[in-house]
């Protein structure tokens, strides 16, 4: 069994998302989330919209997800590729080379993101509706 892990904070889920997650399955058996805790998000300087048990539930129900685990601190991804017998690290080409120290304990690849989404400019655009 291949497993794949990715991380992320996945607020305000949108079909960018979801291709990411699509397109990392497809690369094992297993997809492991780490996501985000609201309290790294907060050492981050971020606040997601939904908080960290809504956005797991929403991960928990997508198809290609097959485990979220907490995300509590930069430093875990290692301890993680290791705990979980992690085969792939999969991370959005934005991050290029910032996980290539995972190398030696895992494959790592940078999937291209989705163009035109983003959370930024989807919470932008519903900030400025008059709903």
């Amino acid at each position: 069994m291949k497993r794949v892990i990715t991380y992320g904070t996945y607020d305000v889920l949108h079909y960018g998302h979801i291709n990411l997650l699509k397109r990392a399955k497809a690369l094992g058996d297993y997809l492991i989330v780490a996501l985000s805790t609201d309290e790294f998000n907060a050492i981050k300087h971020k606040k997601s919209y939904y908080t960290y048990e809504q956005r797991k539930m929403i991960l928990e129900a997508c198809r290609y997800v097959d485990l979220v685990i907490p995300e509590n601190n930069w430093e875990q991804k290692t301890e993680d590729v290791r705990k979980y017998q992690a085969d792939i690290f999969v991370m959005g080409d934005d991050w290029k080379g910032k996980f290539d120290f995972l190398k030696d304990y895992c494959e790592v690849i940078y999937l291209p993101r989705t163009p035109d989404v983003s959370s930024t400019q989807t919470k932008e655009y519903l900030n400025c509706r008059n709903l």
